[in-house]
């Protein structure tokens, strides 16, 4: 195992005998989601399909960032595979977090964000932190003895608005590009520029595979008809069986897993947009450049609908865990 690198045991045994894994990133712990209990369920907590092992998680005055992560572990374990939370603890990338490990680092208010180009620096360094989707892909490529196969996580990032005047493209998708590795999402964050987004993913050759749905969904949102995916999957076997022919014939390159969020949980897209044209609004006044856009976009966006939003956003990061979990299990009898 290389320096710095640690691997749970449960998980280092299920790679080794072949069985389902799902890795989780935990940027969305340390830097996504408030501190505090909710003050109620959100609907999808409370729902009949949701696992119970889930909505407990949320229970007995959990902050709401460290519920997250548990809720995601569970939501994998339900449908019966072994999650794989990835974190850097003390300079350690740790792939595989345990319920302690997982409430430590949900605790940290110095954690950084890290994402794959990061992770060696704050190794270095011996710091802590959350690990990006660039950066849980670079767990997965290092995993021992062999890769992790899924991974499961809410929006990727993509193209920023405005890269015509300033470039700005997420370190994520060269990540998805460079490794095989199915990447279950519901498409990318709304406050990106999504057209110019499926284009570079089209550029750089990254299949786009919808669940049920031809269009590339806009994370809390339905997709749209300008946004279309390469190829539909009935079900997530039949994603299983399309990202196994895709690994054995592109071996380097990752493919996307395109879940829309429940339509019975999903925000309407209009009210999307209109809360971030205010957003961008706001930036202009102030003069917000660069990583100080995205916090005042989401600002405008929660403001919007009123707090769904956060429930959105939960109830997308645990269902397509749960997603991931299933085209774990049935990439076994591909």
């Amino acid at each position: 195992m290389a320096r710095g690198i640690r691997i749970a045991p449960e998980v280092r045994d299920a790679l080794a005998s072949g069985g389902p894994v799902v890795a989780l990133e935990t940027a969305a712990v340390t830097h996504g989601l408030p501190r505090e209990p909710l003050a109620t369920l959100p609907p999808y907590l409370v729902d009949a399909e949701t696992p119970a092992s889930v909505r407990a998680a949320f229970e007995g005055g959990a902050a709401a960032n460290r519920a997250l992560g548990h809720a995601l572990a569970a939501a994998v374990r339900a449908e019966g595979a072994i999650p794989a939370t990835v974190g850097m603890l003390r300079g350690e990338l740790v792939i595989g977090l345990t319920t302690a490990e997982l409430d430590e680092l949900a605790a940290m208010r110095d954690a950084r964000k890290l994402s794959a180009r990061e992770i060696p620096l704050a190794a270095a360094r011996g710091e802590s932190g959350g690990t990006t989707v660039a950066g849980t892909l670079l767990a997965c490529a290092r995993a021992e003895p062999a890769p992790i196969r899924v991974f499961a996580t809410g929006g990727i990032g993509g193209v920023h608005r405005g890269f015509a005047e300033r470039p700005d493209v997420s370190a994520d998708l060269h990540a998805i590009r460079n490794t095989p590795t199915l990447v279950v999402t519901a498409g990318a964050k709304s406050i990106l520029d999504l057209p110019a987004t499926v284009e570079m993913l089209d550029t750089l050759g990254v299949p786009l595979v919808g669940l049920g749905t031809p269009y590339f969904p806009r994370f809390l949102c339905a997709g749209t008809a300008e946004l279309r995916v390469s190829e539909q999957a009935r079900d997530e076997r039949d994603a299983a069986a399309l990202f196994a022919a895709h690994r054995e014939m592109r071996g380097d390159c990752g493919m996307l897993l395109c879940v829309p969020p429940l339509a019975r949980f999903a925000l309407e897209p209009e009210i999307m947009e209109s809360a971030i044209r205010a957003g961008l609004e706001e930036c202009s006044r102030i003069g917000a450049h660069g990583p100080e856009v995205t916090p005042v976009l989401l600002a405008a966006v929660a403001k919007a609908t009123g707090g769904a939003s956060l429930a959105t956003n939960l109830a997308v990061l645990i269902h397509n865990a749960r997603v991931g979990a299933r085209v774990a299990r049935a990439l076994q009898s591909t």
